[in-house]
C-alpha cells in the first residue's frame, strides 16, 4: 500500500479501492462483513458454512475434513486457518496476508503469523480482558458511562447473594450475569431461592458475577471505532430480544432494526456522546479498532445504562456497514481496516459524528435472526436458498431470484434470505436456520413482533422440511452447541 498521507474520506476509499495487500474475514459465515468486499479490493471471505451454495465470488468454503467438535467459533476459526485448501488459497494469492475474524484467541493468532500473516485487531488477551462483563462495568465507571445499579461479587448461596445485594442496595429482583459469554445463555433472572435454584450451578463457583437491579429496559445497540483520530459513532439501534417465535433464549438477542426515529432526538445524542466517552476510554486501556455497546433504556424513567461491550464486530455489524451514512462516506468496518493498515491519515472526527448523526443519513432496515424454537431434532430434507424473497397479497413468501446483495431488496414486500442450515444438517433447538433483511420495521411501536415480521418468519421457516431422527440418533451429540457463530 503506498504510504501517502490520507486527508479525507475520498481518498480514503481510494486507498482502499486501490488495495493490494490480501485481507481475509475468516468465520463460519460472512454475514457479520456483508459487501465489505466491494469496498476493498483484495477482501475475501474464508468460510466453514457455504451460504450461497458456491456463488458468491469472494467466499471460499474449503471441504469438510474430519475434526473434534467445534466448541467455539475460535476453533472453527483455528480449524480454517490449518485446512489445506486454505493454506493453499492463502499461499497461492501471496502477498502479505492480513486476517480478521468475529473470534478468535491466542491458538489463532500463532496460526495466521505461521501463514505469514498479521491479525488486524488488538491482541486476543486484550481482547478477552475488554470482554469481561465485569471489566466493562470498570472501564465504563472510570469513562463516566454508567452500568444500571449493581455490584460485583462472587456468589456462595442464596443466602450470601441476598447478603451482598442487601449492602449494595438494589433490591432482591435481579438480574445475574456471568463475565463471558452471549447474553441469552450467561444472563440469569432471579427473583427467588427457587430461581437462583435453577441457575445456581451457572453461578457458584464461577468467580465474580455482575449483580444487576433489574429494571423494565429496552434494549438497543450502537457500534464504533476508536481510531488514533478519535472515536467515530455508528447510529443507535433497537434490539429483538427473546421473541419466541425467533429464539428459545429468554434474554437471547434475535436481530436489529435501524431507522432514524428509533429513538427520541435527546436518548440519541446521549448513546451516542456515552459511546464516544467509552471509546475514548478504550483507547486509554490501549484497545483500538471497532465495538459494539449494548444499552439498556428503563421504560420509566428514560434513563439510558451501559449493558455489555462487545470488544469486535458483532451481528448488528451489518446492519451499520450497509446504513446510508455508510454509502454516503464509507461503512465504519473501513474505518477499522485504515487504523489497522499503517497508513497516515487526518479526519476531522467531530465532524464526521455530527454527519453520521443526521436523521437523513440513516434509512429503515430490520434484520431477524430465525433459530428452531422447538424442542426437537430431526435433519433437514429441504432448505431454502439464500436470496430474494417475495410476500404475496396473501401472505405467502416465495423465492423471487437468487442474489448475495441485501440493497437489491426493493420494497417492504421483498426480503434478503441468508441460509445458515442446509440440506442434510440436524437441526436442533437453538439452531440458527438463517437471517431474514427487510426494508421497514420489524416491530410495533410497543415494541412487539408486528404481523408482517410473523409472516415472514413463519413463511421462511415453512421452506424448510425436515425428518425425524431414530431415538438412537438423537442423543447428546446433537445438542446446542451453546455458542453463536454471528
Amino acid at each position: 500500500m503506498p504510504r501517502k498521507q490520507l486527508n479525507n474520506i475520498s481518498e480514503i476509499r481510494r486507498f482502499f479501492h486501490r488495495n493490494e495487500d490480501p485481507i481475509y474475514f475468516v468465520s463460519a459465515t460472512n454475514f457479520n462483513l456483508l459487501g465489505i468486499d466491494e469496498w476493498c479490493k483484495n477482501f475475501k471471505y474464508i468460510c466453514y458454512i457455504d451460504c450461497y451454495d458456491g456463488r458468491h465470488p469472494n467466499v471460499f468454503c474449503p471441504t469438510e475434513q474430519p475434526h473434534a467438535e467445534f466448541q467455539s467459533i475460535e476453533d472453527i476459526n483455528n480449524y480454517l486457518l490449518q485446512h489445506k485448501e486454505v493454506v493453499d488459497l492463502v499461499r497461492r494469492r501471496g502477498g502479505k496476508p492480513k486476517f480478521v475474524f468475529l473470534m478468535f484467541d491466542e491458538e489463532t493468532e500463532r496460526l495466521a503469523k505461521e501463514l505469514g500473516g498479521e491479525v488486524w485487531f488488538p491482541k486476543a488477551k486484550l481482547r478477552t480482558k475488554m470482554d469481561n462483563k465485569i471489566e466493562t462495568v470498570r472501564v465504563g465507571n472510570k469513562a463516566g458511562v454508567p452500568s444500571v445499579p449493581n455490584t460485583l461479587s462472587e456468589v456462595k448461596d442464596y443466602a450470601h447473594l441476598r447478603q451482598v445485594c442487601e449492602k449494595a442496595g438494589i433490591g432482591h429482583d435481579l438480574v445475574l450475569q456471568s463475565a463471558f459469554g452471549d447474553s441469552g445463555h450467561t444472563t440469569f433472572f432471579v427473583r427467588s431461592e427457587a430461581d437462583f435454584r435453577k441457575y445456581e450451578h451457572e453461578i457458584v463457583g464461577q468467580g465474580e458475577i455482575k449483580i444487576m437491579k433489574r429494571i423494565d429496559c429496552r434494549g438497543s445497540a450502537i457500534e464504533a471505532c476508536a481510531t488514533s483520530e478519535g472515536t467515530i459513532v455508528g447510529p443507535l439501534m433497537t434490539e429483538l430480544v427473546g421473541f419466541r417465535e425467533l429464539t428459545p433464549y429468554r434474554g437471547g438477542w434475535c436481530g436489529n432494526e435501524i431507522f432514524a426515529t428509533a429513538f427520541a432526538p435527546k436518548l440519541r445524542e446521549k448513546a451516542r456522546d456515552l459511546t464516544f466517552k467509552f471509546g475514548e476510554q478504550l483507547r486509554k486501556e490501549g484497545y483500538r479498532g471497532y465495538f459494539e455497546l449494548d444499552f439498556l433504556i428503563d421504560r420509566k424513567t428514560g434513563d439510558i445504562w451501559l449493558g455489555e461491550l462487545n470488544p469486535r464486530i458483532t451481528g448488528a455489524s451489518s446492519m451499520t456497514n450497509h446504513a446510508a451514512f455508510a454509502h454516503a462516506d464509507a461503512p465504519l468496518f473501513l474505518f477499522h481496516l485504515l487504523e489497522f493498515s499503517k497508513a497516515t491519515f487526518t479526519l476531522d472526527v467531530d465532524e464526521l459524528n455530527a454527519r453520521w448523526a443526521d436523521p437523513d443519513m440513516i434509512d429503515g432496515w430490520s434484520q431477524m435472526v430465525i433459530k428452531h424454537t422447538e424442542d426437537s431434532v430431526d435433519l433437514l430434507t429441504e432448505a431454502p436458498q439464500s436470496g430474494i424473497y417475495k410476500m404475496l397479497d396473501d401472505g405467502r413468501v416465495v423465492f423471487d431470484r437468487f442474489d448475495y446483495h441485501r440493497r437489491a431488496v426493493e420494497s417492504e414486500n421483498e426480503a434478503f434470505f441468508l441460509r445458515i442450515l442446509r440440506k442434510g444438517d440436524y437441526r436442533y433447538e437453538g439452531a440458527d436456520l438463517g437471517i431474514l433483511v427487510t426494508r421497514g420495521r420489524s416491530m410495533t411501536s410497543g415494541f412487539q413482533l408486528n404481523e408482517r415480521a410473523k409472516k415472514w418468519i413463519h413463511g421462511i421457516k415453512s421452506a424448510f422440511a425436515a425428518e425425524p431422527l431414530p431415538m438412537s440418533a438423537a442423543g447428546p451429540a446433537l445438542a446446542d452447541p451453546a455458542f453463536k457463530i454471528m
